[in-house]
């Protein structure tokens, strides 16, 4: 059965079988992250609305636990910023009261958590997984392009005031593009940030396939690693490309060999995909993830958006 707000389970190295939760509609987002791999944000907001009803989420996470082995994790995620959804603490409640043996995971751009709601109705979360990609206001403009109203100060201060009221794991997560977000001042700042928020690990990544608009590049793992020396951190660790799902029990072939099937036929973009196989558009992303590490596809950027087709 094909579900609307839930996708996967996908497996995960940090997470295990991880269950995605979307509460918000393609592409509704606090930020317009230039390297977004689920493509350019067409609603720029920090206002939040049930921009996906309570009642059709439970809905279908009843009817998966109902017909699945339960997952590792259920993780909010997917499409956009979760916490825009004013029903994201609800539906999280609703988890922990109902279905107490599964962990819950917030994937989460952080923007939103100087609101004390926001930061509230988190807290049950066992992990949250906030991102901090710039600290100056001009590299916060230049890699996050937020809405208006997102500050540098702010934004610090809501992921450092749930960092101390917490008591689950929190990992700040942290993407690298060259020439954005690189240059030594702003890696100070990033590490007086950090020591501010003192998170449970930080992890440094960077750019695995294109982003919204031309020209990124992505950082080495030596880049990535000579970051690490300088700042000279406690639990700093590099996100590496995500493993072979062909390890893993729970991948499903078939799902890699539609999308290659498909692409095979003619290129496709990440929403031709979803659209045409039936899988949700964060689910494609992984799949396509895996893809790309193993060196089976390629990209390339027309005039209609990025498409993937057969490597060689």
């Amino acid at each position: 059965m094909r579900y609307k707000y839930l996708f996967g389970p996908v497996p995960s190295r940090r997470l295990g079988m991880s269950l995605g939760i979307d509460l918000i509609p393609k592409k509704v987002c606090s930020l317009d992250c230039v390297y977004c791999e689920v493509g350019a944000t067409t609603k720029l907001t920090t206002k939040r609305m049930e921009y996906v009803l309570y009642d059709k989420v439970v809905a279908e996470i009843d009817d998966y636990m109902s017909r699945f082995e339960k997952p590792d994790y259920m993780t909010f995620s997917g499409s956009g910023e979760p916490t825009l959804n004013i029903r994201f603490g609800d539906v999280l409640g609703y988890i922990r009261n109902n279905y107490p043996d599964v962990k819950i995971a917030v994937l989460t751009n952080g923007t939103l958590m100087n609101d004390p709601a926001v930061r509230e109705e988190m807290m049950p979360a066992d992990m949250v997984m906030p991102s901090l990609d710039a600290v100056s206001s001009s590299g916060l403009k230049k890699i996050n392009r937020p809405a208006e109203g997102i500050e540098p100060e702010k934004y610090i201060q809501g992921i450092e005031t749930f960092a101390k009221e917490y008591k689950g794991t929190l990992n700040l997560e942290i993407l690298f593009l060259k020439g954005y977000n690189t240059g030594k001042d702003e890696l100070l700042m990033l590490k007086d940030a950090i020591s501010r928020i003192s998170p449970h690990s930080v992890q440094l990544n960077t750019l695995d396939r294109p982003g919204t608009v031309d020209g990124l590049e992505a950082l080495s793992f030596e880049e990535l690693k000579e970051i690490a020396n300088f700042w000279q951190l406690p639990n700093v660790e590099i996100i590496a490309k995500p493993a072979t799902r062909k390890d893993n029990k729970a991948f499903v072939e078939d799902f890699e060999a539609a999308i290659l099937d498909t692409i095979k036929r003619r290129p496709c973009t990440l929403n031709d995909l979803s659209k045409m196989l039936g899988m949700h558009i964060s689910e494609v992303n992984k799949y396509l993830d895996t893809l790309d590490a193993a060196g089976k596809i390629e990209t390339q950027r027309q005039s209609r958006g990025v498409f993937y087709k057969i490597k060689g």
